[in-house]
């Protein structure tokens, strides 16, 4: 059973696409969508040990890193967006067989 895309999120095969509900800073540009990259096993190392026991700093870390803009950014997302972004990297690591 496949899961219905939201219209807000694109899935490529390596790749998110987040619609923004709101214009974001982004390494100093103001942009309407974010994207992730899909992450490797180091990607997840390196936020885990960045981010010591804070869960929320590693996550914070990882999504920094595959969408290459600074946790600072993603601070000033709007909290809808931002679980826009989680919804999205769920999304793009899950197995197509499960």
């Amino acid at each position: 059973m496949s899961q219905k895309t939201p219209s807000w999120m694109v899935i490529d095969a390596d790749r998110v696409t987040i619609n923004l509900t709101r214009l974001s800073e982004a390494n100093g540009i103001k942009v309407d969508k974010l994207s992730l990259r899909a992450p490797t096993v180091r990607d997840l190392r390196t936020a885990q040990q960045s981010g010591g026991d804070d869960p929320e700093q590693r996550e914070m870390n990882l999504f920094a890193s595959l969408a290459e803009v600074s946790t600072k950014d993603l601070e000033g997302l709007a909290l809808k967006d931002y679980t826009r972004l989680q919804a999205g990297y769920f999304r793009l690591v899950q197995d197509d067989e499960l």
